[in-house]
């Protein structure tokens, strides 16, 4: 009897120990759980791509594509594994599923439209309009009808709205306000010429500022009021005084006394810019020594014209207002009159020596004057009315009434229904 051989016998292979992230689901981990044995049985494990990886999160990425898609293809049968291996592969090195350049860490990218936020005011204030209200002050022939009409080269003087030159002489200050609205561009403003014809005419003119100064507080009480009460307006109908234009008399010599108490007077409540009127009156030498004259007197008087120096916000705008400090007074002349020259229309004043051009800065300082008023400081002078002439009246007449505006017995009766 031959001897039996028994069979051979394998020794069973160690199950490797489980993993104790893997079979068990943890709260804050982002995978599903795996089911038990899941080396070398037959249920395909998902692949790389199915698995979810967290925007913005690189340690957990990290953590789900090493350990499921290279635990994955090294235990998985061979063609299993080989496309678990070359799937886990694709995902970038060390398994980082390419969230570096997906998400770029933390960093979150994309378009917000901040930069929209300058089209939305934009569209908003074109749509509202904008108020500028300009008072000329000066002496009877000195051009200031002309010289408004030409700085927004329109009719939009007094005499648009009927009056005349055969008009006698007022016995006192009177006001003449015209409003225009003027569009350019698509910008619609509301222009306010305020005059104040009979300025200085008289023989006598002690206090001969009290109506301007009257008019421009009755504008601000007007506009404190609409501001106090208890269902105010969603627009305020801004009819203060932005900007003076005080006209000085070409002499040559020096200011005259009711110029410099005018300015002295009323400096505190409107902003004042002086020019000097019909400049081409004067030789280019007399005008510098003339404009250098004044500059030296409203110093000595302590007058302070727009633009102020405590005003300026930063030092780009203190250069740039010193540069405009040193040029004021303005030297201008007015025109409404066009005239051929070298073949091109220009606004001028025709004399027997030739035509001087009003927007020729060689030949007086109208273009700087308008550049300064519209170009670069409207919206400065608005604000400073505002933010420093108004408050300073609106904070005076709070404090006269204890704090509070008065309210009349009608306002009273609605507060107690």
């Amino acid at each position: 009897m031959s001897d039996i051989v028994p069979p051979e016998v394998r020794p069973k292979p160690a199950v490797p120990a489980k993993p104790p992230n893997v079979g068990a689901h943890s709260p804050s981990s982002p995978f599903p759980p795996q089911g038990p044995g899941i080396v070398g049985s037959s249920v395909a494990a998902p692949p790389p791509s199915a698995i979810p990886v967290p925007i913005g999160s690189h340690s957990q990425s990290h953590v789900g594509s090493h350990g499921v898609g290279h635990g994955v293809g090294h235990g998985v049968g061979h063609g299993l594994g080989h496309a678990g291996s070359h799937a886990a592969a694709n995902t970038g090195p060390h398994g980082h599923s390419g969230s570096h350049s997906s998400t770029g860490g933390s960093t979150l990218l994309g378009y917000i439209g901040i930069d929209t936020i300058i089209e939305q005011m934009r569209k908003k204030t074109m749509k509202a309009g904008f108020d500028f209200n300009i008072m000329v002050v000066g002496h009877s022939g000195l051009g200031k009808s002309t010289l408004v009409n030409t700085l927004f080269k329109s009719q939009v003087s007094r005499r648009s709205a009927g009056w005349g030159r055969d008009e006698k002489i007022p016995k006192t200050v009177e006001i003449k306000s015209v409003s225009h609205v003027i569009e350019e561009g698509g910008v619609k403003m509301k222009l306010t010429v305020v005059d104040t014809p009979g300025f200085g005419d008289q023989i006598n003119n002690d206090n001969c500022w009290e109506p301007i100064s009257k008019y421009i507080n009755e504008q601000f009480e007007k506009f404190l009021k609409e501001e106090v009460n208890i269902t105010r307006k969603k627009r305020i109908p801004d009819t203060r005084v932005h900007c003076c234009i005080y006209f000085i008399s070409p002499t040559g010599h020096s200011l005259r006394q009711l110029d410099t108490e005018f300015m002295k007077r009323l400096s505190h409540s409107v902003n004042i810019i002086p020019v000097i009127a019909k400049a081409d009156t004067m030789t280019i030498e007399e005008r510098q020594e003339f404009k250098q004259r004044v500059r030296k007197e409203l110093e000595m008087s302590g007058v302070e014209f727009y633009p102020q120096k405590e005003f300026d916000d930063d030092m780009e705008d203190k250069s740039d207002n010193d540069k405009i400090r040193e040029t004021m007074p303005f030297a201008v002349v007015g025109s409404d009159k066009e005239y051929q020259v070298n073949g091109k229309r220009v606004l001028g004043r025709k004399t027997a020596w030739g035509i001087v051009e009003v927007e020729n800065p060689n030949h007086c300082e109208f273009a700087q004057l308008r550049d300064f008023l519209i170009r670069s400081h409207l919206q400065d002078l608005k604000e400073v009315t505002h933010n420093i002439h108004y408050e300073t009246y609106r904070a005076k007449r709070l404090n006269e009434n204890g704090g509070l505006h008065p309210i009349s017995s009608n306002d009273t009766q609605e507060s107690n229904l």
